[in-house]
């Protein structure tokens, strides 16, 4: 491949941004490790599901797991509001034109909240499996969801994306049939572009599958609080 002078230097601003950001996201990391918070990236296309989840999410395992959001949308604080009022503070980022989060974004909206008392750390990206596929923010995992209604082939066709998730949340699934959704064929998509991700199925809105994944997120915490407590028996 050929890269003409004019290219190498629209590339160069991209990739300072990016060493930039990952400074700031491994600052941020440093930060959650010292509280032994658990951080989730949560990613997705626009319409697949993921306010509806955290919705489900906080309301059935509120008593549980305390929980904090951070909630990015390119306008408006809609999503924000809907998740407010689930026992969780919520903190809004609004970026305008930005397509993605940043990891400076993330270290200001972590201000407003009291790390200490939470157990785990949700930032809602902005709907885009593009652009947050190469923004590290400080994250222990990422959670992509990917919903029956978006087509099987949706890991061939933005594999970055795939290839960094944790755990890809299979959604909708209670709209399989109704749009004809292959199942089969969208799981050994994601077992080509993304084998490291561990797959779960589910419905936001009928309750199917979310035993599993609230399973994964318990597992997960309770491994922090067990740090927790040593590194309190330590000093």
């Amino acid at each position: 491949m050929i890269v003409s002078e004019n290219s190498t230097q629209l590339l160069s601003p991209h990739a300072a941004l990016l060493k930039r950001n990952d400074r700031e996201a491994e600052r941020n990391r440093a930060l959650f490790h010292s509280k032994n918070l658990l951080v989730l990236n949560m990613l997705s296309s626009p319409g697949s599901g993921k306010t509806r989840l955290l919705e489900r999410t906080l309301s059935d395992l509120g008593a549980r797991l305390r929980f904090g959001v951070i909630v990015g949308d390119l306008q408006t604080d809609n999503d924000a509001r809907r998740l407010s009022g689930r026992g969780a503070p919520v903190v809004p980022i609004t970026t305008g034109t930005v397509c993605h989060l940043e990891s400076a974004m993330i270290a200001r909206a972590v201000e407003q909240l009291d790390l200490d008392a939470l157990d785990v750390l949700v930032i809602e990206n902005v709907g885009n499996l593009v652009c947050p596929a190469r923004f590290d923010l400080g994250e222990d995992f990422r959670i992509v969801l990917f919903s029956t209604t978006e087509g099987e082939d949706k890991p061939l066709k933005y594999p970055l994306m795939f290839k960094t998730a944790d755990v890809v949340l299979l959604n909708k699934i209670d709209l399989a049939e109704a749009v004809d959704f292959d199942s089969v064929s969208a799981k050994a998509n994601l077992a080509g572009v993304a084998p490291q991700a561990t797959v779960l199925s589910v419905s936001a809105r009928t309750g199917a599958g979310l035993p599993e994944w609230y399973q994964w997120l318990e597992e997960r915490v309770a491994t922090k609080r067990v740090n927790r407590s040593e590194a309190t028996v330590r000093r």
